[in-house]
């Protein structure tokens, strides 16, 4: 008479299996959520890039030619004990009457000295960078405070970039082709100035994107000249 065999496996057998599906996984997942994160940051730079110059085309179209509505100052006003009256930047009075009404702005927050910072419906924001001018803008891709607090230097070139905007010229003190001809009647430009057109020094300039560097704003340039798509040799992990 033909007996059923019953195949059973041994404890031993068992946490070996575990074992390897651990170690698969381990070196797996990492690379799955990197490239999850890159899809991310892409596509909300590029959405970025694309729906705030459609919102200066818009104004243009209400206001006139952005380079006579566009302002290169900011002023925040303190208290008599020195702290910031939210609400009093000069950036966010300026955002509400030639932006707001063409990009959703969901919400506004502040930053410890009184910045705004304009949140959009997708979860990331804009930040006018400087207290006394609104030239360089940073943009977060996800939550401000997450990044702010990733590094020193903030998640720049991870989950902040920096743009421009400075349709107008610098003024007085310099406004050549030289300097800012990526800007000079343009929107709002990933970060490029003082750039002379040579990759390589997207990476080594001034303003690389590389390690340890404290003004690394070309990253965002970086990541557009390839088609708003991670490069293969970007020197950061990014998130948001």
């Amino acid at each position: 008479m033909l007996t059923k065999r019953k195949i059973a496996f041994t404890l031993a057998e068992v946490l070996i299996t575990l074992g390897i599906i651990g170690i698969v996984a381990s070196l797996t997942i990492p690379t799955l959520m990197q490239k999850h994160n890159n899809k991310v940051v892409e596509t909300r730079l590029k959405k970025f890039y694309s729906t705030i110059n459609q919102a200066v085309r818009l104004s243009e179209a209400d206001n006139g030619d952005k380079i006579y509505w566009y302002q290169d100052i900011n002023n925040i006003d303190y208290d008599n004990e020195g702290n910031p009256i939210n609400g009093s930047s000069i950036v966010e009075k300026w955002w509400k009457k030639y932006m707001a009404p063409y990009i959703k702005t969901v919400d506004i927050k502040y930053d410890s000295v009184g910045r705004p910072i304009f949140i959009f419906v997708d979860g990331s924001s804009l930040k006018a960078e400087q207290i006394n001018n609104m030239r360089d803008w940073r943009y977060y891709v996800g939550n401000p405070d997450k990044c702010i607090s990733k590094d020193q230097y903030g998640g720049i070139g991870k989950c902040s970039f920096y743009f421009i905007f400075m349709p107008g010229g610098y003024g007085a003190i310099d406004s050549s082709e030289e300097t800012w001809g990526y800007h000079i009647n343009k929107g709002f430009e990933p970060y490029k100035f003082d750039w002379h057109g040579n990759r390589d020094e997207l990476f080594n300039g001034t303003y690389g994107c590389r390690e340890n560097n404290m003004y690394a704003y070309y990253c965002t340039a970086l990541i557009q000249l390839n088609d708003w798509k991670i490069p293969d040799d970007y020197p950061f992990k990014v998130n948001y």
